[in-house]
């Protein structure tokens, strides 16, 4: 089993930035692919950005160039920093993991966090 643990939500302003944390635990997890998706209300759920384990990185079109996910450090944490949010990027945003990134990419990570909520204000 492998937890996910997501921290950092909250309210910011439009322009403002907040950065994201997901924690990985678990005796399973072993050099996984680890993402962060996002659902705003009355939409379907998104992918986001997304990261190997050996630091290949892949971002949705939307957040290019403002979101930035970490590599996957040694206490098995990685974050995203988030700039330039606008209201757009209102959301409960959720970390997700798996073997491969293109699985985490597709939606179909078998590990979920909880999600944590980002409000953009105008």
């Amino acid at each position: 089993q492998v937890q996910l643990v997501e921290s950092g939500g909250g309210l910011v302003q439009a322009g403002g930035s907040l950065r994201l944390s997901c924690a990985a635990s678990g005796p399973s997890f072993n050099r996984y692919a680890m993402g962060w998706f996002r659902q705003a209300p009355g939409k379907e759920r998104e992918f986001v950005a997304g990261v190997t384990w050996h630091g290949i990185m892949q971002y949705a079109d939307s957040v290019k160039g403002r979101f930035t996910i970490s590599e996957v450090n040694a206490e098995n944490t990685v974050y995203l920093q988030m700039n330039s949010l606008n209201l757009e990027d209102t959301g409960v945003y959720y970390c997700a993991s798996d073997l491969t990134l293109g699985t985490v990419v597709r939606g179909l990570s078998k590990y979920w966090g909880q999600g944590t909520q980002v409000t953009v204000s105008s």
